[in-house]
């Protein structure tokens, strides 16, 4: 695959990489594709900035809603597995009670779930760089849909562990590759705002998870099945559907991109893409190409560029930021109904169930307000980063040492609100930082390993805490509560020290003279 890798075309050559800033600094001109014989754009002029805000919304209106359901579907299957590990309690049908699992079991499945993400998120998204996304997308989500259909048929706590394992391998690179997609179509200032626009999708499924689940409990025992059966089944074919009719939806790769891979394997699904019309005009192509040519300067790829991603220290800071915030968020898909059981026992398992949607809700609404604050201010996507996570860290304060049932479930919906735009801001900073800096391999390389290493956070939430920590249910998780705590202050730290890095080896003083880029 290497050897495809080298040979793949590097995308046309830029005559200077652009300097974006809009402040006291001159116009930015550039010749559309490189061409220095064609008509120069100033891309600074209010009418160009314009008709780039036009063409941007149109390339929204193909792009967000592809990758929207894409990312609602796989989050589902994740936010549905929690659920049914309450469903129908009361009749001794959930999938904790009618296989017999023990905290150990639930933990360890949870756990190497995310053991498979952790694995197999980098080489996934390197084949991304050198295959049609649509393709490579579409297989994980067919894969993830198989998986899950495959669920129904469980009957031990051995094949519960084995199938989150395989559903971890199956789903791996969705979230990375996402956001390496994005990052072909979209400058670094744009990015983190569009991110959030499909990140939403988690909390939306999240938060229907619980409704669906409620409704499946209607349907226990219908035709022998239980209701998580039913559940799982159903997600399964709907989720492999829409893996088939992905490729037609989701656009090809830019122009400036495209290639044929060299490797039978990978042209293997190179060939499954259908012939798409481009979806933008020529005029908009050459438009576009001008606002995004530093993006493409450095398409093409070998070994020794990647360990170079590898080797540069500022992805460790960014990985440490993810570890928390995915951490937390985790925790809360997959124990979210156990904890509020915790606060109140009496409340049954239909009730768990709608009392998680508003919590996503919240969520989704710090996506909406914060992360495009992070675009518009991206020097400081740092602040906004810490900002949210110490509202998460009062939301888990407030969740475990408030007076009242209903005290402590406000302090979960303030959690919610501060989960929401942590992981969008963290990998936009990924992009902004390793883009330039290491071309197209950065971007897969470093969304890869801040995704797949910084799910070691839900290992941790999901192996040694709550479920995971038998002696921490009697306290109702106060001290697994204050292990989150004590790791997004960690995460806090690592977004300073992310800012005093760049600053130390001058990432600031250089990225003025090229693009533009965040500051703390």
């Amino acid at each position: 695959m290497l050897e495809d890798m080298k040979q793949a075309p590097a995308a046309t050559t830029a005559v200077e990489q652009l300097d974006r800033k809009t402040s006291t600094e001159s116009s930015a001109l550039s010749h559309p594709q490189g061409d220095p014989s064609a008509p120069e754009i100033d891309l600074d002029s209010p009418e160009t900035q314009a008709r780039l805000d036009a063409l941007y919304r149109k390339l929204d209106l193909r792009i967000i809603p592809p990758l929207w359901v894409l990312y609602f579907l796989t989050s589902l299957g994740s936010a549905s597995y929690g659920q049914t590990l309450t469903m129908n309690t009361e009749t001794h049908d959930s999938l904790r009670q009618q296989l017999n699992l023990t905290a150990h079991d639930t933990s360890t499945a949870s756990a190497l779930y995310y053991v498979g993400y952790i694995i197999f998120d980098v080489p996934v998204n390197l084949v991304m760089t050198r295959v049609a996304p649509q393709a490579w997308l579409s297989r994980i989500v067919i894969s993830v849909g198989i998986v899950y259909a495959c669920y129904a048929a469980l009957s031990n706590a051995g094949g519960v562990i084995a199938i989150r394992l395989i559903s971890g391998i199956c789903g791996a690179g969705t979230w990375p590759g996402m956001a390496y997609y994005i990052s072909l179509w979209y400058p670094v200032h744009r990015t983190a705002r569009r991110i959030g626009y499909y990140f939403t999708a988690a909390q939306v499924s999240a938060a229907v998870a619980g409704l669906i689940a409620a409704g499946f409990q209607k349907m226990n025992g219908d035709r022998g099945l239980t209701g998580w059966q039913w559940l799982f089944l159903i997600y399964g074919v709907v989720t492999v559907a829409f893996g088939v009719a992905l490729s037609w939806w989701l656009p090809d790769r830019p122009v400036a991109v495209v290639g044929k891979p060299q490797n039978k394997i990978l042209r293997f699904f190179e060939n499954l893409v259908p012939t798409q019309a481009p979806i933008l005009t020529p005029e908009e192509q050459a438009l576009h190409m001008a606002d995004m040519q530093g993006r493409y300067l450095n398409v093409a790829w070998g070994l020794p560029d990647l360990l170079r991603v590898f080797c540069d220290v500022r992805i460790w800071p960014l990985i440490m930021m993810y570890f928390g915030a995915v951490g937390t968020g985790y925790g809360l898909v997959v124990f979210g109904t156990t904890i509020l059981r915790s606060i109140d026992s009496s409340w049954s398992s239909i009730t768990l169930s709608l009392l998680m949607a508003p919590v996503w809700i919240c969520d989704l609404i710090g996506i909406l307000l914060v992360t495009p604050f992070s675009d518009k201010f991206r020097r400081f996507r740092g602040t906004a980063f810490s900002a949210s996570t110490v509202v998460i860290i009062v939301g888990i304060v407030v969740m475990t040492y408030a007076p009242g049932q209903w005290s402590r479930y406000g302090g979960m919906l303030i959690t919610g609100f501060g989960l929401g735009p942590t992981v969008p801001i963290t990998m936009t900073w990924a992009a902004e930082i390793f883009g330039p800096r290491h071309g197209d391999v950065g971007n897969a390389a470093s969304a890869a390993l801040v995704s797949g290493l910084g799910n070691l956070g839900s290992v941790t939430t999901t192996y040694a805490l709550y479920s995971g920590w038998p002696a921490d249910v009697a306290r109702g998780f106060e001290y697994s509560n204050m292990v989150l705590v004590a790791i997004l202050g960690f995460s806090i730290i690592s977004a300073g020290a992310m800012a005093l890095m760049r600053r130390v080896l001058g990432d600031l003083k250089k990225e003025q003279k090229n693009v533009v880029s965040a500051e703390f």
